[in-house]
């Protein structure tokens, strides 16, 4: 590493599901500052998924983010003047903001729809292993699992 790395800053738990993970999903969700906005997205996502699918939203929710979080990811090496593709374990951390990543971009890359039906059907998708999410997730694993010959170069 080349400099110090960046202290964890503490979160504060959401208002109204009491959770870290919420938080840290509505942050990302967040853009050009606008918190109140990625709040009512996401609460209006959660309130569609408890009246129209009649399920506990955060189960969903935490369902749908353990089902797009990856195991493996691999990152490029460079060894002897040629690059390698080497696949890594994912520590917990990163795992959570890649999954939270990749499920708010599958939304928003979803046409036709307001954000908060875009984020709940994606939300349902990945709970149920299905959606763009999950399959990012499996494209990232069948990557890793390709070229792990070059694991050796970790």
């Amino acid at each position: 590493m080349r400099g110090k790395q960046a202290t964890k800053r503490k979160l504060e738990p959401d208002m109204i599901y009491q959770s870290v993970l919420v938080t840290r999903f509505i942050n990302k969700l967040m853009m050009s500052g606008k918190k109140s906005t990625a709040r009512a997205i996401f609460y209006n996502a959660m309130d569609v998924i408890k009246e129209d699918k009649k399920l506990d939203p955060m189960k969903v929710f935490e369902t749908a983010l353990r089902n797009a979080m990856p195991q493996m990811e691999v990152r490029s090496r460079r060894i002897g003047g040629a690059n390698y593709q080497v696949p890594i374990p994912v520590d917990g951390g990163r795992q959570e903001s890649l999954g939270i990543k990749w499920i708010i971009e599958a939304s928003r890359t979803k046409k036709g729809q307001q954000m908060y039906k875009k984020l709940a059907s994606e939300l349902m998708d990945a709970a149920n292993n299905t959606g763009n999410a999950v399959r990012r997730k499996e494209d990232v694993h069948k990557m890793a699992d390709a070229n792990k010959a070059f694991s050796h170069f970790r």
